[in-house]
């Protein structure tokens, strides 16, 4: 086949134009670690920063690729509903002390990479009104208002409480639906361990659970009911996402939305709260349930983290709170004689929003083995949120 000189120029101008546009169709992510341990993560995007790349393409084109050359499970997430991503997601797994770099390719032909595990939260309506949420390594579940109104009717399956309840579960996969659907046959499905899977052995009742949240006056702990309304945000691979809200509560006239997040991998719930009231409150507290004082605390005003480690049945579990240390006024170990009323309190100042991660661990899931094992996790929980992975977008 006989080539011009004219036509060789034409060819050669063709293939830089398209080696052009598909340089123009990437942008770099650097993620860097400053801290002295390894991280796993999710790190987000937000969307202001992909402009660029956006201009040009579309969200469905957009593909992640590590150094390796491996292309990353990816999420997009619109907060306010409006049909527009507000963020990127995508996991990273980055050594102590590193910098990672990431490329985002224009790339609608490679299939994103399923992920075999995720995170999923619903409001489970067959279980009277519960909001239930999990990821790979965890699950919680709250009370709504039909819960709130069969409990004032005697019925004993409800409950009212604003409380958070846990779940221990000892598998990677998801356990929410199977076990509320075991429950319409047998109520007390999930509260045996009886597949392997863990079960719920964890009492709430009117006391703050693992992570529920008042006010604390005279010795004294003021809460909300079960919330009223329920919005979920996103579920998917890599991060869960829904809105709750509460009727005013309290001698203070306090309305609350709540915003709960769990991303895959972490042992911890993020939760934000955000509050008007009618009068100035003195503070709000964050609190973990220490059910009948038999269990250890340990409570840590310097760095943040604040721990609870007891047996349940056979095995031991840890629970914990990570809060900003510079939003604590102190903390307490408070007992009672009266059921549910001994929680260890983290009472903070009372700012209009209330951030602060809850969680917990089961020596059954092989996650930790050891109260010490715990005090680790939380440590380094408290570590991130004072040092995040800093990301960085460039061209």
């Amino acid at each position: 086949m006989l080539i011009t000189r004219i036509g060789r120029i034409s060819l050669n101008c063709a293939i830089g134009c398209i080696a052009c546009g598909f340089l123009s169709a990437q942008q770099s992510v650097q993620v860097t670690n400053p801290l002295n341990f390894q991280r796993a993560e999710v790190v987000a995007v937000p969307i202001a920063q992909l402009q660029k790349f956006l201009s040009e393409h579309s969200e469905k084109e957009l593909r992640i690729k590590d150094s390796n050359g491996k292309w990353l499970p990816i999420q997009w997430i619109d907060y306010d509903g409006d049909g527009k991503s507000e963020e990127l997601l995508f996991p990273v797994h980055i050594e102590a002390g590193k910098v990672n770099k990431y490329l985002i390719i224009a790339d609608g032909n490679s299939k994103i990479p399923e992920s075999k595990v995720s995170t999923y939260s619903r409001l489970v309506p067959e279980r009277v009104d519960d909001y239930a949420w999990e990821n790979d390594k965890i699950a919680f579940r709250i009370y709504g208002p039909k819960g709130q109104q069969e409990a004032l009717q005697g019925i004993k399956s409800s409950t009212l409480s604003s409380g958070v309840d846990i779940w221990l579960k000892r598998t990677n996969q998801p356990i929410i639906n199977k076990w509320y659907k075991g429950y319409l046959t047998d109520p007390m499905y999930y509260h045996k361990d009886t597949r392997g899977e863990g079960y719920d052995p964890y009492h709430v009742g009117n006391s703050r659970g693992t992570g529920g949240i008042g006010i604390w006056k005279d010795d004294k702990l003021q809460v909300s009911e079960n919330f009223v309304t329920s919005r979920t945000i996103a579920e998917g691979p890599l991060r869960t996402v829904f809105e709750l809200t509460y009727l005013p509560w309290s001698e203070y006239g306090v309305k609350e939305t709540k915003r709960i997040s769990l991303e895959l991998g972490s042992n911890f719930s993020k939760f934000e709260s955000t509050f008007e009231s009618e009068k100035p409150v003195p503070n709000y507290i964050i609190g973990i349930t220490l059910h009948k004082n038999e269990g250890q605390t340990q409570l840590n005003d310097q760095q943040g983290y604040y721990l609870h480690w007891e047996k349940i049945d056979d095995a031991f579990v840890g629970e914990g709170i990570v809060v900003n240390p510079k939003i604590v006024e102190k903390s307490i170990a408070f007992t009672s004689d009266i059921p549910d009323e001994s929680n260890l309190y983290v009472i903070t100042q009372p700012h209009n929003t209330l951030t602060y991660y809850a969680g917990f661990a089961w020596q059954k899931s092989g996650q930790v083995q050891t109260q010490k094992d715990w005090e680790n996790i939380l440590q380094k929980q408290a570590k991130i949120l004072e040092q995040p992975l800093q990301v960085k977008v460039g061209e």
